[in-house]
């Protein structure tokens, strides 16, 4: 019995699952525009062959989104773009498959430049030997994940090395609001850097980058670490660019 209830369970998971992404996507896509109205949940379970009550979660976390006002016994309206959770990996990942993704990306990373060069001066200022250490461990697992491992192995261990890096960047500021804004942005950007990944580039570009963050940091020089980020947020940037022509081409 156990083993059934823990079956059912997990199929109602991923119907869960398959029923919010298609609806995310019409509505981040431009199908379901701001100010439609949403079917009620018996309409949204019988359009997934699912029960009223996955439907009901899926309305839910829709609200929890931002993406819908739920007024129960009445209709489910999309909200306007800009009171969307905008951080949120879903929404991003919706966004991410349409037409709009090199835009997308663009205002993301201009949030990161906005935040993290800024961030990289007062890492300087003000960071503790231990916090340094951390950022030494972090660049070096970011070494180690280039020159031992390979494919996705390694895609995955670099790209989780990279990300620690920026937060323990962000954490030796000593400010937690930023740190836990930050933290929001990097957990919807995660499944977007591999877009702008570029492997063969890390030895010469990506890891002598962050080292000359951490040198900056490590000598407490504020102006070398922005300047120092700024550089390496200008290569992610080209990246981009590159990223946004070729989805051109394949359009």
């Amino acid at each position: 019995m156990t083993a059934k209830l823990s079956h059912d369970s997990i199929s109602q998971v991923r119907l869960h699952r398959e029923a919010l992404t298609e609806i995310v996507a019409e509505i981040v896509g431009g199908a379901i525009a701001p100010g439609d109205r949403l079917p009620n949940e018996t309409g949204v379970a019988e359009r997934f062959d699912v029960s009223r009550g996955v439907a009901r979660e899926c309305l839910r976390a829709l609200e929890e989104r931002g993406l819908v006002t739920v007024r129960h016994g009445s209709a489910t309206t999309v909200r306007p773009r800009e009171e969307w959770d905008l951080f949120d990996p879903d929404i991003l990942a919706a966004g991410l498959a349409g037409p709009a993704a090199a835009k997308i990306l663009g205002d993301y990373l201009e949030c990161r430049r906005i935040v993290e060069i800024a961030a990289a001066g007062l890492a300087a200022e003000r960071a503790t030997s231990a916090q340094v250490a951390g950022l030494a461990d972090r660049l070096a697992e970011m070494v180690e994940a280039v020159e031992r491992l390979k494919g996705r192995e390694q895609e995955r261990a670099y790209h989780l090395a990279d990300v620690a890096f920026h937060r323990s960047l962000i954490e030796a500021t000593g400010n937690l609001p930023l740190a836990s804004l930050v933290r929001r942005i990097d957990d919807a950007l995660l499944a977007a850097r591999y877009p702008l990944a570029r492997p063969a580039y890390r030895r010469q570009r990506a890891i002598p980058e962050h080292a000359a963050i951490l040198r900056a940091v490590e000598a407490h020089d504020a102006d070398a670490a922005r300047a120092a980020m700024e550089a390496h947020l200008a290569t992610v940037e080209r990246y981009l660019q590159e990223h946004a022509r070729r989805l051109a081409r394949a359009a």
